[in-house]
């Protein structure tokens, strides 16, 4: 009745009481395929899977662990774990082996056929050993913990847990990690999706939703052979010589703890859906002409008129609660075009050369778009 009354969090109930198991399941049959506990007091951090290069082509799990961790002042005094695993018919788990690290294993991706490692403030990358991971290179240069890290080609993307995103090139003939970019606006990421090869959308602990992209130019530069600047380059204040350029900016109001580009339907536009700590879910969707940016910027415009929020905000102030709205049109607020009354609707309409039923069949057909 207790545990009832009281249920525990994710929070161990006792100091040095951590637990954490490596679970396969089977969404089709909806039940636990193996579950393999690790041991006491050892919490799994973050996980991965990587196909290595010399393996012919095997998919390996690769578990980052940590023994009697601390959340406040976070660190760890056992030190972290990386775990590697073998999946057997996709029913078992074979623990290959355990290679112990020095602090703790925040984010893992697979990067050309190796395992690219957040350990603490250092990124890092391991190729498969037979008795441990051998670390082959590293950069000890970031501010803070990386929380996610994304690769795509010769680039890694990190995440910082205070200074926003991190862009990395890996240069393969000095084997080297080297920070070209980062952002000029320092913020918690919390959650992060790559949108191109220099675009990337994020969230952050104040419930902001963001996209940062690097200048042309400067792409063009780092991706130039010929040219080694990226290697003798140097920011000020210890930070990149390039920055990321503010492409958009809005304030959802709400933790903002993961998302994903994709399409919800066969045939469908792309758009970037993000899920909130309080179980909200929303969708950013991209305008395919510069006629729907004017005609959704003029009906937000009127509507923050016609329907000011209940509770006397200015509904601008709150969109741009820490950095002022930018290239984001609210749409739930456009919505309420519906619940205005017909004379209403008529005024609004008529401002913006349409009439009603055009208004309205222009707010279906976005819906339309997505869903």
């Amino acid at each position: 009745n207790d545990a009832l009354l009281f249920p525990r969090g994710p929070l161990p109930a006792e100091k040095n009481k951590w637990a954490s198991c490596v679970r396969i399941f089977d969404p089709v049959a909806c039940q636990t395929v193996v579950c393999e506990e690790l041991d006491e007091d050892e919490r799994a951090r973050s996980i991965a899977t990587c196909v290595f290069h010399d393996r012919g082509g095997e998919v390996f799990v690769i578990v980052g662990t940590v023994k009697k961790m601390q959340l406040h002042s976070q660190k760890a005094s056992a030190g972290g774990f990386l775990r590697v695993y073998r999946i057997v018919e996709g029913t078992q788990l074979v623990l290959v082996h355990t290679t112990e690290i020095d602090d703790i294993p925040h984010a893992m991706c697979e990067f050309q056929g190796r395992l690219l490692v957040s350990v603490g403030k250092a990124l890092r990358i391991y190729d498969l050993g037979k008795k441990k991971m051998l670390r082959k290179c590293e950069n000890r240069n970031f501010p803070s913990i990386l929380v996610e890290l994304k690769a795509a080609g010769d680039r890694v993307y990190a995440s910082d847990m205070h200074e926003s995103f991190h862009f990395v090139k890996y240069k393969k003939e000095e084997n080297q990690l080297v920070i070209f970019a980062d952002d000029c606006v320092p913020r918690f990421i919390t959650s992060s999706v790559l949108l191109d090869y220099d675009t990337l959308c994020g969230g952050d602990k104040f419930g902001n939703v963001f996209v940062s992209r690097l200048p042309s130019e400067v792409s063009d530069e780092i991706d130039n052979p010929t040219g080694n600047r990226i290697l003798w380059d140097s920011g000020l204040l210890n930070g990149a010589p390039n920055k990321l350029e503010q492409v958009a900016q809005f304030h959802v109001g709400d933790v903002v703890t993961s998302m994903a580009r994709t399409s919800l339907v066969p045939g469908g536009i792309e758009a970037i859906l993000y899920a909130t700590i309080s179980g909200r879910i929303g969708a950013l969707i991209p305008f395919t002409s510069r006629e729907d940016v004017d005609f959704y910027t003029h009906l937000e415009m009127y509507m923050r008129q016609e329907r000011p929020p209940l509770c006397g905000r200015d509904h601008l102030s709150y969109r741009s609660y820490f950095i002022p709205v930018k290239n984001v049109t609210d749409g739930d607020l456009c919505e309420q075009f519906v619940s205005l009354s017909p004379d209403k609707q008529a005024s609004v309409a008529e401002d913006l050369d349409r009439t009603p039923a055009e208004v309205l069949k222009k707010l279906e057909d976005i819906r339309n778009r997505l869903m």
